[in-house]
C-alpha cells in the first residue's frame, strides 16, 4: 500500500500578502481616514426639537353643546399631509432662508467639507442639504409631526426650528382662510343676488304709485265700493221719489222732470264708477280698477317672494359664516422648539462603525468573487 507524502508546512504565498494589502487599503485605511475625520475635524451638531399638530375647532351649537354632543376639536390628517410635505419643499427652505440665511449658518466650521453646505449653493442643493440637516418624523394615525432641525450651534438649530413652526402656522392660517372664503363666497353671492332682487321689486312697487297716484289699491277700491252703495243708496230713494210724484202729479209736472233727471244722472255715475272697477269695459285712457289690482297684487307676490328669498339667502349666508369659523384650523405645538446644551450629532461611534461594517462587507465580497474566479480555472 502507497501512503501520500505528508503535505508540506503552510507558507505565506503571493496572494495571501495580496489578501491583506487588499485589507489595509479598503477596509483599514479608509476606516482609520474616517476616525481621524469623526473625532478631529468633524464639528459638533446641536438638534432642536420641535413637534406640532393641525387641530380643527368643531363647537356646535347650543343644542349640542347642552347635550354633551359636541367634539371641541380634532386632528385633520389631510392638512398634516400636507404640512409633512410642505416643511420638505423648496417653498420652505427658500423662505427659511431669506430670513435667517443658510449659508451663513452651516458654512460656520472651516476645513470640514462633509457636513458643510458647500460655497455659492444653489436652491437645489440647499433643499438636498436642508432634507440631510432636518427631519420630520410623522404619525398619520396621530396627526402629530415632530421635527428635528440641526445646526453648529444651538442657537441657530432653535431659530430654525422656530422658523419652521411659524412658516408651517401661517400655511395652515392661509389654508383655513381659503377654505372659509370659499365656504362663504358662495353663500354671499347667493345674498347680493336676493339683496337685488329684493330692491327691485321694491322699486317696482313704488313706480306703480308713483305711475297710478294711488298708495294702496284696497284702500282705494275700498272707498271706491262705498262710493257705489252710496249711490245705490240714492238711486233707491229718487226711484221711489219718482213714483211717489208720478202717482200724483200731472203730464208736464216739472217735478217729473226733475226727479228723471236725478235718476238719470245718478244711472250715469253708478255707470262710471263701475266702469272705473272693470266691471264694466273700460273707458278711453283710463285704467280698469280690476287691471290695477291685478298689477298690484302681482307686484305684491314678487315682492313677497323677494322677500322670503332674501332672509332664506341671509340665514344661510349667516350659517356658512358660522360654519367657516367654527371649522377654523390652527397649528398647535405641544413640545416647543427646544434649545440644545449638548451636541447629539454626528455620531461618531456609529458612523465608524457604519463605515467599517461596510468596507469590511464590501471587501469580504470582493475578495470571495476572486478566490471563486481563481477556483474556476
Amino acid at each position: 500500500m502507497e501512503i501520500a507524502p505528508v503535505a508540506r508546512p503552510a507558507r505565506m504565498q503571493l496572494r495571501h500578502w495580496l489578501v491583506i494589502l487588499s485589507f489595509l487599503l479598503v477596509v483599514a485605511t479608509p476606516t482609520a481616514v474616517a476616525s481621524v475625520y469623526l473625532y478631529g475635524e468633524a464639528v459638533d451638531q446641536y438638534a432642536s426639537r420641535v413637534g406640532f399638530t393641525v387641530r380643527r375647532e368643531e363647537g356646535g351649537s347650543g343644542l349640542e353643546i347642552l347635550g354633551g354632543l359636541t367634539e371641541l376639536s380634532g386632528s385633520s390628517s389631510t392638512d398634516t399631509d400636507i404640512l409633512y410635505e410642505f416643511i420638505q419643499s423648496q417653498e420652505l427652505v427658500a423662505k427659511v432662508d431669506a430670513a435667517l440665511d443658510l449659508e451663513r449658518i452651516y458654512q460656520k466650521p472651516e476645513g470640514d467639507p462633509v457636513f458643510t453646505l458647500k460655497e455659492n449653493a444653489t436652491i437645489e442643493d440647499k433643499v438636498d442639504y436642508w432634507r440631510r440637516m432636518v427631519r420630520v418624523f410623522y404619525d398619520p394615525g396621530t396627526g402629530l409631526i415632530e421635527v428635528e432641525t440641526r445646526a453648529f450651534a444651538p442657537e441657530d438649530a432653535q431659530a430654525i426650528a422656530e422658523k419652521i413652526f411659524e412658516l408651517s402656522s401661517d400655511m395652515i392660517n392661509e389654508l383655513s382662510a381659503v377654505a372659509a372664503s370659499d365656504l362663504t363666497r358662495y353663500a354671499r353671492d347667493e345674498l347680493d343676488q336676493a339683496a337685488q332682487r329684493l330692491k327691485d321689486a321694491r322699486l317696482a312697487v313704488t313706480r306703480f304709485r308713483n305711475e297710478q297716484q294711488i298708495v294702496d289699491p284696497q284702500a282705494d277700491i275700498q272707498g271706491q265700493m262705498g262710493l257705489l252703495s252710496s249711490l245705490q243708496a240714492q238711486l233707491a230713494a229718487a226711484l221711489i221719489e219718482m213714483d211717489i210724484i208720478s202717482s200724483s202729479a200731472q203730464d208736464g209736472d216739472p217735478r217729473l222732470a226733475q226727479s228723471r233727471r236725478r235718476i238719470e244722472v245718478i244711472q250715469n255715475r253708478i255707470a262710471d264708477e263701475r266702469r272705473k272697477l272693470g266691471v264694466v269695459g273700460s273707458g278711453e285712457g283710463s285704467t280698469a280698477y280690476a287691471d290695477l289690482i291685478g298689477q298690484f297684487e302681482s307686484l305684491q307676490v314678487d315682492r313677497e317672494f323677494a322677500e322670503q328669498s332674501y332672509l332664506s339667502a341671509l340665514s344661510a349666508y349667516d350659517a356658512a359664516v358660522a360654519e367657516a369659523r367654527r371649522k377654523s384650523r390652527y397649528l398647535a405645538a405641544y413640545v416647543r422648539p427646544t434649545l440644545a446644551e449638548s451636541a447629539e450629532y454626528p455620531r461618531r461611534a456609529t458612523l465608524l462603525a457604519v463605515i467599517a461594517l461596510g468596507l469590511f462587507g464590501a471587501w469580504c465580497m470582493a475578495v470571495l468573487i476572486a478566490y471563486s474566479l481563481r477556483d474556476r480555472r
